[in-house]
């Protein structure tokens, strides 16, 4: 029986796709190498979504080649699909599989046995990719990362995911919760809906993501869900309305800003104004006061200005987020960013970042004093350390207590 050794990179959105990737090896004959095992495959599910990110994974695919000088090394995900070249002349790497490719895994399997010639670089247009399914992550026997939909029609001018993961597209309602089942007679019970943009689910069977919404909010299993990274323009009222008294979902949001400035945001191509940010988030904590508000900005963005920074700083100094997640503009190849003028230095982004990790931590601990004394449901999981489980209220604060197994993967009422 050949070992196989995964190793993922970036979002949860990869590692939703290397646990099936990995379920599809295993279900057909392979086994899991486990550290300090040797592996006969290895195969390695990159990002792209910075150069720190490239950079990252070249660094890795080197250490894994390193050490396991004997496996066939197979690369995909994200980095594969954008510069596939790049990867094949890394020394050791024997097969680059694109965002299509790398769910045909069991196809290019026959590799290993055959002498003949092959092509090293298996990567389609990933224009042409209609394809979807949804799936999720086993690893974890508490929380699962349900992938509902991929890919991004947005094109904002600094990013390179719609090279690398295509067109917008999902499976219908129907489907999607078909795979919800699967996930719930495994014993899932919390559930990650994750994706490229997932406001922008339901294209190709005239649906929409609150038709989704809708759908989870009637399960009568034990289970949360909570929703990931949604576009403020995506993120109807309606939704906010149907989680303020859902049992079911979380109230926990993730909303990128990404930029409190208008004139940035235009820069960006973003398709919305931070007055409708603001609305959606006034909106959230007036239904929902207790809800967990996480904020992605970037910081840097080319022709974003110290006056246009100010303003972003100012914003989010009147809005009531909970937490912040911070990113410095990262240049990419082939971006329309790059013909904007001027640059941010390098020691200027980390004076922004500087300001925005103060605000956030700052944010975050009100957050947390603003809940003490309240009641709340966690639920356990395990941890690294076997006298310590931790667990999430539905609120996303972070619980320990003395460990006691047969709470693991358990609700509990507390008093935070």
């Amino acid at each position: 029986m050949k070992k196989v050794f995964f190793y993922t990179l970036g979002c949860k959105l990869n590692f939703a796709e290397t646990s099936h990737i990995s379920k599809l090896l295993v279900d057909n004959g392979f086994s899991i190498a486990h550290k300090g095992e040797a592996a006969d495959v290895c195969i390695v599910n990159t990002c792209s979504v910075t150069d720190t990110a490239d950079r990252k994974c070249r660094q890795a695919i080197h250490k894994i080649v390193s050490d396991n000088p004997n496996a066939f090394i197979i690369v995909t995900g994200c980095y594969a699909q954008v510069n596939p070249s790049e990867i094949e002349q890394i020394d050791g790497v024997d097969l680059v599989l694109g965002a299509k490719e790398k769910f045909d895994i069991l196809k290019v399997m026959h590799l290993l046995e055959s002498k003949e010639q092959f092509e090293r670089i298996q990567v389609d247009d990933i224009k042409s990719n209609n394809s979807f399914s949804p799936i999720f992550s086993a690893g974890d026997r508490t929380r699962y990362f349900l992938k509902v939909q991929d890919g991004c029609d947005y094109y904002c001018t600094y990013c390179t995911i719609p090279f690398a993961r295509g067109k917008s597209r999902s499976a219908s309602v129907a489907h999607t919760m078909k795979t919800i089942d699967k996930a719930l007679e495994q014993g899932a019970k919390e559930i990650i809906l994750t994706g490229v943009n997932i406001g922008d689910f339901g294209r190709g069977s005239n649906e929409r993501f609150i038709d989704l919404i809708k759908a989870i909010d009637k399960l009568t299993a034990e289970v949360r869900v909570r929703i990931s990274s949604v576009e403020p323009n995506l993120l109807e009222e309606a939704i906010i309305d149907i989680v303020a008294s859902s049992k079911i979902i979380a109230p926990h949001f993730h909303i990128p800003l990404q930029s409190g400035s208008n004139r940035v945001l235009s820069l960006m191509g973003r398709r919305y104004t931070r007055e409708v940010f603001g609305q959606k988030v006034s909106l959230i904590k007036q239904l929902i006061p207790d809800a967990f508000i996480g904020v992605d900005v970037i910081v840097g963005m080319r022709g974003e200005t110290s006056d246009m920074f100010d303003e972003t700083l100012s914003f989010l100094g009147d809005t009531p987020f909970s937490e912040l997640h911070i990113f410095p503009y990262s240049e990419r190849e082939g971006t329309k960013a790059l013909s904007i003028k001027p640059i941010v230095s390098q020691s200027e982004k980390k004076r922004r970042s500087e300001l925005l990790h103060n605000l956030s931590d700052s944010r975050i601990a009100d957050f947390y004093r603003s809940q003490r004394g309240k009641t709340k449901t966690v639920l356990w999981e395990t941890t690294k350390n076997p006298k310590v489980m931790n667990g999430y209220t539905e609120n996303y604060l972070l619980v320990s207590a003395e460990m006691e197994q047969e709470k693991i993967n358990t609700f509990q009422k507390i008093v935070f």
